[in-house]
Parts: structure tokens; sequence; C-alpha cells
């Protein structure tokens, strides 16, 4: 019997429990387990000063720190997202459709817990926290196995939760971390077989592509966010170098930063020097040859480099933005298809046809009519936090919150038929 097994048969066990609590319950809970998050402020965020501490001295880039840095205001923003979770409408024991067959037997789907779900996750303790609040609220028990350089801070959340779960009535043992910081805990989840209903692995390419070769138990995918924007001749150039510099500056090391802006040939001589000025200092442009050239002459401060055909398929997470001249927005689709990951995308336009054929032969989980892509995030879209951006087609797809982890199951009432 592994370490991790008695941890599995604990979570099956709190997960029957919790399927049979009523929303009234299950909110209590949560209300109780933000007080405690609360009161124990300052040691999170001392814990999360170590891991910080660690990871700068490991050479850990300046953008990845960014996603593991928790501070006053991180904390408020993990509260502000379980509360809201809370107020969002119980998505267990819904009957999503009826109907009576000629038999007279009443048919209903309800929507029911997935279950027992693992997410497996990079240094970003607010994970810890939203997905939690989404799978306790939607029924179902969770194992949190992020990565070490997390570890003090994702220890420190846990306890938090699990001390206010035991004051609020609820269920304490729904929650718990697989906090050896050994890899093999990883192994020991994607083998999980009956123990585990779903696996949601949340990272980088390495990462989720290891869950996905590996699992023997049901995954949803999260991708990574190899994002686009395309720039049109009609848009709004100033407008448009707003939203880039929002895409690119605000969160680099997140999943729906932008990486690489495609702008139409036409667009190209407005919307270059523009962007070179705004980005001049901030981070480093990669630029094919027609774009570069229509730079004309370069702001100070201003890192450029040559594109090569690697930057095209790259997540960068860092301050870098690569930029490529299409003739069309036929081509612009074709490069989205060819080296996009299905994440995020958008067009910056005031055609409406040419908007019209980017939003429907995008290949995409969110895309965008002239807005940044930084809102493809489960709290912009109101589901107070989220596990993860899906880029996969089945049930879950996008920001995914309370109804990714949860199925159906038909109810059949009958008054004695029998089949002939």
């Amino acid at each position: 019997m592994t370490s991790l097994d008695a941890v599995f048969d604990s979570l099956k066990a709190a997960q029957l429990k919790l399927a049979l609590e009523n929303r009234s319950a299950k909110d209590a809970a949560l209300c109780a387990v933000m007080k405690a998050i609360d009161a124990r402020r300052s040691a999170i965020l001392a814990a999360n000063g170590l891991d910080v501490e660690k990871a700068r001295k490991g050479g850990m880039k300046e953008a990845l720190i960014d996603r593991l840095l928790l501070n006053d205001k991180r904390i408020d923003d993990i509260l502000d997202g379980i509360a809201l979770v809370t107020r969002l409408e119980d998505p267990i024991g819904r009957v999503r459709a009826g109907w009576t067959l000629p038999n007279g037997l009443v048919v209903e789907q309800i929507t029911v817990p997935l279950g027992v779900a693992a997410i497996i996750y990079e240094s970003r303790p607010n994970v810890t926290a939203d997905a939690f609040c989404l799978a306790y609220k939607a029924g179902c028990s969770i194992l949190l196995r992020g990565s070490s350089a997390a570890l003090e801070s994702n220890r420190a959340l846990v306890e938090a939760i699990k001390e206010g779960l035991t004051k609020g009535g609820g269920e304490a043992d729904a929650v718990a971390l697989a906090a050896s910081g050994n890899r093999d805990e990883v192994d020991l989840i994607l083998n999980a077989r009956g123990k585990v209903d779903v696996v949601l692995p949340r990272g980088g390419r390495e990462l989720i592509r290891r869950v996905v070769d590996n699992a023997r138990v049901p995954v949803i995918e999260t991708g990574e966010g190899n994002c686009h924007i395309y720039v049109e001749p009609s848009a709004d150039m100033k407008n448009a170098v707003d939203i880039i510099a929002n895409a690119k500056l605000q969160k680099p090391g997140a999943c729906n930063a932008v990486e690489t802006v495609l702008v139409h040939r036409d667009a190209a001589r407005a919307l270059m020097p523009l962007l070179a000025g705004r980005i001049a200092g901030k981070a480093e442009l990669r630029c094919d040859n027609r774009s570069r050239a229509a730079i004309g002459a370069l702001p100070e401060g201003l890192a450029l480099a040559n594109a090569v055909e690697s930057d095209w398929e790259t997540e960068f997470l860092d301050y870098i933005l690569a930029v490529k001249t299409v003739d069309s927005v036929d081509e612009a689709i074709e490069h989205i298809r060819r080296y996009g990951t299905g994440h995020s995308e958008a067009i910056l336009t005031k055609d409406l046809e040419a908007a019209e054929i980017f939003q429907r032969r995008v290949d995409a989980a969110c895309v965008y009519t002239n807005a940044s892509i930084r809102f493809t995030d489960g709290g912009q879209f109101g589901f107070g936090a989220e596990l993860g951006i899906s880029t996969q087609k089945f049930h879950a797809r996008g920001p995914m919150g309370l109804e990714a982890l949860t199925t159906i199951k038909y109810r059949i009432a009958g008054s004695g038929q029998i089949r002939p």
C-alpha cells in the first residue's frame, strides 16, 4: 500500500458524504474557509516568502516568480473568488432535461458530482484555493499536487482550508495535499484507476504532455497558451497598441498572454512604430523582415531581434513578443491553425465581414473581437475561480468552473413497466 492509497480512500469516503450535502451546508463551510485563510494570512505570506526566496536563488525568471508570489492583494483576490463561488447556484441535483416515454416511464437527466478529482499544477498557489472551492461546491473531493516550488505556500493554504472546514461543519477530508515534493507522486496519481475519477494538469507543455501520455485515469487536458492577436488595416491603431500591450505586459507568465502579433501588410506601417514605442524598454520584439522594416526609426531602448521559425511555436511566458506581417485574414487564420494551441485568439478590426470570418474559422476555446485575450479567466467570466483553461472539445472547454466537475445521471421512474 503506497502512502497515497490511504489518502485516496479518505478522499473517496469524504466525497460520498459531501455528495449528500445541500447548498447551505457547502456554502457555510466555504465561508468558514474564507475566515480561516484571512486569519492565517500572515502565516501564508511568510510561507510564500520562503518559496519565493528559494525560487530566486534557484534562478527562476521573474515572470514565473510573479506567478508564484502572494501578497495581501492576491490573498484578497483568493477570498473574493471563494465568496463568488458561494454565491453561485449549486450545480448538483439540477434537472437538465426530462421527458415521458410512450410506455409511461419518466426520464430525467440530472447533474451529479464527478467524484474524486486530482489537479497537478505548477507554481501558482492561488490554484490551491481555486481548485478546492470549485470542487467542494460541486460535491467533489480533491487531491492537490502543486509543484515543489510552491510547497510551503500550498501547505499553509491547505492547513487553513482544513481548519475552516472543521470549524464550519464541513468535510475536512474532502481536500488533501500531496506534499512530499517527490515526482513519484505524479505517477501514483496517474495510475490510481478506480480511486481517482479525473485528473486535471495545469501548467506548461512538459507537464501536460506527461500527464496525457501516462495517465490511466480520465484527463481533462488544459493547454499551453500560444496565443495570437491579428491586426487588420481598419483597426484603431492606438487602441490596438493598448490591447496588445495589456495582453503582453500585464502578466506575461500567464497562459492567456499574447505571444505573437500578426499584422496585415496594409496595417504594418501604421501599427509597428506605435507598438515599438510602447514596448521599448519593457519587452523584446522578435520581428520578421517586413514587420521590422515597418518600424522605421527605432525608438530608444527597443530590444529587437530577427524572428526565427521556432518563435512562432513558442509560448514564451516572458517579456518577449513575436511579430509577423501577413497578406490577408486567410493567412492569419492559417498561421494560427498551424502554430496555435486552441486557447485564445483575437482579431482587431472594424470590418464586420473579416471579424465574422475570423470568429467562425479560428478553432480555439475563446475567440475575441476588439478586446484583450487576458479576459480568458474563470474569475473574469463570472465563475469565481477556475480549474484551468481546457483546450479540449469534450464537456469542458475554455475556463473551467463548477460545471467542469459535474457529470450526468439518468433517473427513471416507472409503475411496473417491463420490456417486451
